[in-house]
């Protein structure tokens, strides 16, 4: 029986991700991080006509609508602000405007403006590290979608907020940014894939985990049956190459854990890399546990086709 990676890969230089994918990845990047950064710079316009209603710094306060703004001005994080009394919250901001606002005289409300951006860029830049991680799995859960689809194939989603199984929208633009599972129907038997989800066999996250169950029988304990899980998965959407060969070395070892973990259990399901930034040395690690068998299937996800291919596989487990 041919074995699946040999549908899209001939060999390890077939893994390797090239400049172009590399520099496409990157303006993909640049692209989705304006897209995280229109939000801010909204509310940045917004705070500047609010508090341009102010005739001198000390008056900002006196404006109910801004003081969260002024808040963030201050330098202080949503996630800080959580765990701040007001009175703890009003003194930053009082320092705020002797300190910096101010000394800047005619221009206070630029200069808040300013410093309320300098703290959403903080926060933008934190988003923005995981921000490959999401751009891959909405790439997947698209191809997934779309072999779905060609096949005749109907399938349900998991929304990552309200936790809530739906049925096949009509419309499924965009819905890959807010899916966390995906269920479909194969020879009549249900197939449902997890994201990112905490393993009890070994208490570790696991990027994709394909189980022999409908959705709605999800629950602890079939997380903790081995024979449940038909394949798990690693999936690295970092482009960016100085980064690939430590992306590489988390997968391997999730994958070595995933292996030993199943065996106690005296279960092997199928396991598969899908990595974005994949280099010479790294390709020819991984081309090395295909052929033994170690893994069973691999992609580059730059690759229009290895992606086409593996997920026309996992769509048929």
């Amino acid at each position: 029986m041919n074995k699946p990676y040999r549908s899209h890969l001939k060999s390890a230089a077939d893994l390797e991700t090239t400049y172009e994918a590399v520099r496409a990845g990157f303006v993909a990047l640049a692209l989705e991080k304006n897209r995280r950064a229109t939000p801010y710079v909204v509310q940045a316009r917004a705070l500047k006509a609010a508090a341009s209603q102010a005739q001198r710094p000390s008056d900002l306060l006196k404006i109910p609508a801004i003081q969260s703004g002024l808040v963030t001005a201050a330098g202080i994080s949503d996630k800080a602000a959580n765990h701040l009394q007001k009175a703890d919250k009003r003194k930053a901001v009082e320092e705020l405007i002797a300190n910096f606002l101010e000394p800047a005289g005619m221009n206070f409300v630029e200069e808040l403006v300013f410093r309320f951006l300098l703290t959403r860029g903080d926060t933008l830049g934190g988003s923005m590290r995981n921000a490959g991680g999401f751009m891959a799995q909405c790439k997947l859960t698209r191809s997934i979608i779309a072999h779905l689809k060609l096949a005749g194939n109907g399938y349900r989603w998991l929304h990552g907020e309200s936790n809530v199984w739906s049925d096949t929208p009509e419309d499924d633009a965009d819905i890959e940014l807010h899916v966390r599972g995906l269920s479909w129907q194969i020879n009549g038997k249900t197939r449902t894939l997890i994201y990112n989800l905490t393993v009890p066999l070994f208490r570790n996250n696991v990027d994709l985990s394909l189980f022999n169950s409908a959705p709605e029988a999800l629950c602890r304990q079939v997380y903790g049956n081995a024979a449940a899980y038909i394949a798990l998965g690693e999936l690295k959407g970092g482009i960016d190459p100085a980064g690939a060969d430590e992306h590489w070395k988390t997968a391997r070892t999730a994958l070595d854990r995933i292996q030993t973990s199943f065996a106690k259990h005296k279960q092997k399901p199928h396991t598969f890399f899908i990595g974005a930034a994949i280099e010479t040395k790294m390709a020819k690690e991984i081309w090395s546990q295909l052929q033994s068998g170690k893994i069973e299937n691999a992609a580059n996800l730059t690759d229009e086709g290895q992606i086409a291919s593996l997920t026309r596989w996992l769509c048929s487990l």
